[in-house]
């Protein structure tokens, strides 16, 4: 783990700025909550042509919910990077974290030897890290919407990947958190995509395979 508590810092030594520090909150709230993803997904249930992919958004997004953010986050129960409970001399605490945290579970108010001080820039999640929520959803869609469209599945794919980065940026996720939530969003999706083909095979209405169908000939007299 100390690898990923060394990069972390190294994004937090070399990269951050105050331009940055303006732009990464504003990222990440792309992610919030999966809502700018749901409101995508629910866009693509209009035109016939995109509602098999709706669909599959939908479901990976339903997914990720249920098999992350309710299953391994508190299964697996990994502490934040900024967390007083992880012990790891090199993670930096939060002060939001020490305000509302350290006299909690401390009892002194002071700072654990070896432990530095960084100002967090957005509300402190109080839930596990592992995998993140942000990046699970943000690739969950992202990914269904390229199965449907290159020409917006791209845009939206580096999108993922800004709000993917941002976490680490704002210390929040750890650079495993960030590939956990990769791999299971794109693997939600993909599940998706092969439920909705089966759901959907025999469905009489245009536009559940993503294509309306072409019209029959008109009958010769």
């Amino acid at each position: 783990m100390n690898w990923e508590f060394q990069f972390l810092n190294w994004i937090q030594d070399h990269l951050r700025g105050d331009l940055m520090d303006r732009i990464m909150p504003i990222i990440t709230k792309f992610g919030d909550g999966g809502i700018f993803w749901i409101i995508v997904v629910l866009l693509l249930f209009i035109p016939k042509r995109t509602r098999k992919y709706a669909h599959v958004g939908a479901f990976a997004l339903i997914f990720g919910v249920i098999g992350g953010n309710v299953i391994l986050k508190n299964v697996i129960a990994r502490p934040r990077p900024f967390w007083l409970e992880n012990g790891n001399p090199l993670a930096r605490l939060a002060v939001t974290d020490l305000t509302s945290r350290l006299s909690v579970h401390e009892g002194t108010g002071i700072i654990p030897e070896g432990r530095t001080v960084m100002e967090l820039l957005v509300k402190a999640p109080k839930d596990f890290a592992f995998p993140s929520g942000h990046t699970q959803a943000s690739f969950a869609a992202a990914t269904s919407i390229c199965m449907w469209s290159r020409k917006w599945g791209i845009p939206a794919l580096i999108l993922a990947a800004l709000i993917a980065f941002s976490r680490m940026y704002l210390y929040v996720h750890y650079p495993t958190d960030i590939l956990g939530g990769v791999l299971s969003g794109v693997a939600y999706a993909m599940l998706a995509l092969a439920i909705c083909n089966k759901l959907f095979r025999n469905k009489p209405w245009d536009g559940c395979y993503g294509k309306v169908r072409a019209k029959a000939p008109a009958p010769r007299h």
